[in-house]
């Protein structure tokens, strides 16, 4: 079980994973670097020990602990119990939740590897592998999505929920993304960021080519003339599907408009020429279901 130890001293070093949460370059830059992130409140931490992170510490408000008992005990981990004012001294805002946990990251998978795995199970819990006798050879999966140069982490966040309620294999970060394990972006996919496999690209967007070495038709979604509307594109039933979105301003670069397949649009009403980058995703996860 791990340990309870009472803090009162905002400048306490053990303290110094929670230290500045709110300084988004400090925590970008520094998450990566020690090899850890944040989880925010009670159900994003059980999901991200469901998960399999392991648990660096806790920082816990009183009436937390109790709720929090279960996790406690399997824990190895230290567990600092603090008043929420000293808390909000520490992290730099009310951590109205009451919970906090610093878990280690994992090493993120090569990009072939995710694209040579097979489908995630289905939310109802059945998956389709050698285990099945009527399930036939294991498959690749059929769609991805990759994502270039979104900044937002709440954009990144949903767009993560997006994938993981209609069924994508797995995402892809260009290497300019958003840190999907940063709190806010955790926070907003309700740990759909743990569930969802996912990996940074190192060379974008040539690494466009191991997708297509993959048997993956590669769709931009954008405007343009030769861009067809996103039914036409589920029509079309390709086989390994990988969508591309790009950043929330300027959308996908020139050069990953050039790599890419298709272009695809998503058809709307007069006077609206674009949606916002997570509402976009999910019109076309929704759309490509196969």
């Amino acid at each position: 079980m791990a340990e309870l130890l009472t803090v009162d001293d905002p400048d306490d070093p053990r303290l110094g994973d929670y230290t500045g949460l709110t300084d988004v370059e400090l925590r970008r830059r520094r998450e990566p670097a020690e090899g850890l992130f944040i989880a925010e409140g009670e159900k994003v931490i059980r999901r991200a020990r469901e998960a399999g992170y392991a648990m660096r510490s806790m920082l816990l408000s009183a009436k937390w602990v109790e709720v929090m008992s279960d996790v406690i005990a399997e824990a190895s981990a230290p567990v600092y119990v603090v008043s929420p004012e000293l808390a909000e001294r520490v992290t730099g805002y009310h951590v109205h939740r009451g919970a906090l946990a610093s878990l280690r990251r994992k090493p993120l998978p090569a990009a072939a590897e995710l694209l040579g795995a097979g489908h995630r199970a289905p939310a109802d819990g059945r998956t389709t592998d050698e285990s099945s006798p009527s399930a036939g050879p294991r498959s690749a999966g059929r769609r991805v999505a990759l994502f270039e140069d979104l900044v937002d982490h709440a954009n990144l966040g949903a767009a993560f929920r997006n994938a993981a309620a209609l069924g994508v294999d797995s995402v892809f970060l260009s290497p300019r993304c958003a840190d999907p394990l940063y709190r806010r972006a955790v926070k907003v996919s309700m740990g759909a960021v743990f569930t969802v496999p996912w990996t940074r690209l190192t060379s974008w967007p040539n690494e466009i080519e191991v997708f297509r070495r993959y048997g993956f038709v590669t769709a931009a979604l954008c405007l343009g003339e030769r861009s067809i509307t996103i039914d036409e594109l589920a029509a079309r039933r390709y086989g390994k599907l990988a969508l591309l979105l790009g950043t929330e301003g300027d959308g996908l670069s020139d050069a990953a408009l050039r790599a890419a397949d298709e272009h695809v649009r998503i058809p709307m009403a007069a006077g609206v020429d674009s949606l916002n980058v997570a509402a976009a995703s999910a019109v076309a996860f929704h759309t490509t279901r196969l």
